[in-house]
């Protein structure tokens, strides 16, 4: 580790921040309205859209966690990949494009539509919250580790210092630049991490003479405890049927998760129309797609070049795989410029999930909960951009304190587990909503608490938390739930309570309401910019 140069890494940290800061400030001019500060204006192409839906999804998650997992568990690590792309196909088929017409700022105002609103708008804002909570709480420990990995901190203080430098970063980009100034970080940073990933992959594969299979075989010989068991399933979820009902549990949770994700779907009112919102998804898929190929070789390459065993040992375990491999590769500035869009990759998305989680608290609690959708002119307007930005402190805060708590997890673990919250308490309520007449606001309120309430009880009675080597709290066991990944059984109990929460209701659907949104989910007529032939 001492090959590191702790200066070298915090220039190329600090140009980085300066550049996106004046990206953000020359932004942050052209915010005015609500709509600016909360949907950028609706004033970006799809292709750029695109680029930032792929900034906003390949998280620390991505890069860091997902290399680590190949690393050390080979073929089971490159199943996140595979599903966080396969997810894409479900918000691509059945949401991208409704949504985008439905809705105005948040979820909250496609899922109230044709509801009661302040009941079902304070329920998708409790939610969307929720999400954006355990979502941060990886980015944060991510950052906690890279940083120690950086700067040869190994006190849990000094991780903390500098979780807490990373959450105030955060809120500045938030505060000055709203939607616009964060979906421009959003695509710098994709570019960054695209071209830095993609070079790497074109490094490691050049030392094995462009041949995957010596790459492969480089990687079993480097953990002779795995061996050959890295290059098929089962070596993280083995044959037990527990773990492969976890592993089953973790698919379910990653493939649906990715449709009811807040910060995803509120990058689809950033542009001017769905056609616009359709085409930013395909290029997202076909960026994500070719990065998680990226993955693939950088996760063997960092367990063929630098070992498990020497990953194990760093500061950030599994998610210092990516970064040790470009200190193998390139020295300390192939480091720097590795490690600072890492950074700037945790900066990027945790703007993208704070200004989502103030933009639901200020859009639907504060302003059509707490002031009855009364308020809709200028003044008020700018009432809630000012509580958006209050919101964005305070959830920027807490945020610090749990990335502290969760420090030193597997970041794509934890994410996981975001997702597993998103498609129980979000994809039932956003389906049935936008496809079932009957559904109800009865349906929906029964579906989202009931989703929430059942995946966080079980996240907190799992392996995931306490009982474990690899929990969050090690020295205490208070598990009663035996996978580490609620989904398989939090997803069909949010679907159910939906169901049975409209059926049992005396709650009628409003037909006419259902009509118009369905004519307007499906044409665009009506929608925000829309232009109806």
């Amino acid at each position: 580790m001492n090959e590191s140069s702790p200066i070298l890494n915090i220039s190329i940290f600090g140009v980085f921040v300066l550049i996106t800061l004046v990206v953000v400030i020359r932004a942050s001019r052209n915010t005015k309205t609500a709509a600016d500060y909360l949907a950028a204006g609706r004033a970006f192409t799809g292709p750029q859209n695109g680029i930032a839906i792929a900034g906003d999804y390949l998280s620390a998650a991505s890069f860091l966690g997902i290399a680590g997992a190949i690393a050390l568990n080979g073929y089971d690590g490159f199943l996140y990949s595979i599903g966080f792309l396969v997810a894409w196909l479900v918000a691509l088929l059945l949401v991208a494009e409704l949504l985008r017409n439905t809705g105005k700022y948040t979820m909250g105002d496609v899922l109230s539509f044709r509801m009661r609103q302040r009941p079902v708008r304070a329920a998708a804002a409790t939610s969307t919250m929720a999400v954006s909570f355990f979502y941060l709480l990886a980015q944060m420990a991510g950052a906690g580790g890279l940083v120690a990995l950086l700067l040869g901190i190994t006190g849990t203080g000094g991780q903390a210092l500098v979780i807490a430098v990373v959450g105030a970063l955060m809120i500045a980009y938030v505060l000055i630049g709203g939607m616009k100034g964060t979906t421009w970080v959003q695509i710098i940073k994709a570019v960054l991490l695209i071209a830095g990933a993609g070079i790497m992959t074109l490094w490691v594969l050049g030392k094995y003479g462009f041949n995957l299979s010596a790459l492969l075989g480089a990687a079993v010989d480097a953990a002779p405890k795995a061996g050959e068991k890295l290059l098929g399933p089962g070596l993280q979820y083995g044959k037990t049927g527990t773990s492969q009902l976890d592993f089953l549990s973790l698919a379910l949770a990653l493939v649906l998760g990715t449709a009811g994700l807040p910060h995803i779907l509120m990058r689809f009112y950033t542009v001017p129309t769905a056609k616009e919102a359709r085409r930013s998804v395909v290029w997202a898929i076909w960026l994500i797609g070719i990065f998680y190929l990226f993955t693939l070789v950088l996760g063997y390459g960092a367990g063929a070049l630098v070992g498990p065993d020497k990953i194990n040992a760093a500061p950030g375990k599994a998610n210092s795989a990516a970064p040790l491999l470009a200190l193998e590769l390139g020295g300390p500035i192939l480091l720097g410029l590795i490690a600072a869009v890492a950074f700037a990759t945790i900066l990027a998305v945790v703007a993208g999930l704070t200004i989502t989680a103030s933009a639901s608290f200020a859009h639907d609690i504060y302003a059509n909960v707490i002031k009855k959708g009364n308020g809709n002119g200028d003044e008020s307007k700018t009432d809630e951009v000012k509580v958006a930005r209050i919101t964005a402190i305070v959830i920027g805060l807490v945020s610090i304190g749990g990335g502290i708590i969760a420090n030193g997890q597997n970041v794509a673990f934890l994410v996981a587990l975001a997702f597993a919250v998103a498609a129980s308490a979000n994809l039932p309520t956003i389906l049935y909503s936008l496809f079932w007449k009957r559904f109800n606001t009865s349906g929906a309120l029964w579906s989202i608490y009931g989703g929430l309430v059942v995946t966080i009880t079980l996240i907190i009675l799992s392996p995931a938390v306490s009982g474990t080597p690899t929990s969050m709290f090690k020295n205490v066991d208070f598990h009663l739930f035996p996978l580490s990944n609620p989904g398989i059984v939090s997803i069909p109990i949010a679907f159910l309570l939906g169901y049975v929460g409209t059926i049992l209701s005396k709650d009628k659907a409003d037909p006419a309401k259902q009509a118009e949104m369905e004519v307007r989910s499906l044409t665009g007529a009506g929608a925000e910019k829309a232009i109806a032939h």
